[in-house]
């Protein structure tokens, strides 16, 4: 059985953060205090950690033709998971820095991703495969 991650990262708002990873992405929330807030990510703990000066950070890279943001971060999901995730990003009005796609289509690791930003510009990825070995195929 895989282990659960834990991330810390800054927001600039704690408030926007719950209302992003407890109301949008339906994240369960854990402790907390008044500069930090621990969340349920798909099953891993990410803090959210308060850093009024916190600003995202604009490197991007190329990959199959698209910007990728640097950092980004996010869960493999199943290809349902991630559906209905996709379903729940376009219902709250949430903009894509990349929408739904399938990435490297017919090749290995072929797999279904989206990315997008929390309040703070935090940049997550989500992904999923339709056969999870293609995970980490190298071709």
């Amino acid at each position: 059985m895989i282990r659960p991650f834990h991330l810390a990262f800054p927001v600039h708002d704690l408030g926007a953060a719950r209302s992003f990873y407890g109301g949008v992405l339906g994240c369960a929330e854990g402790r907390s205090s008044a500069e930090w807030v621990d969340f349920d990510l798909f099953g891993h703990q990410i803090v959210a950690h308060l850093d009024p000066l916190a600003r995202a950070i604009a490197v991007e890279n190329a990959v199959d033709g698209h910007a990728v943001p640097v950092p980004h971060f996010g869960v493999v999901l199943t290809m349902a998971d991630w559906q209905a995730l996709a379903d729940r990003i376009v219902g709250a009005g949430v903009s894509f820095g990349i929408a739904p796609h399938i990435r490297f289509k017919g090749l290995p690791g072929e797999q279904a991703t989206m990315f997008f930003r929390d309040p703070s510009g935090n940049a997550l990825e989500f992904k999923a495969f339709a056969d999870d070995s293609m995970l980490f195929a190298t071709g």
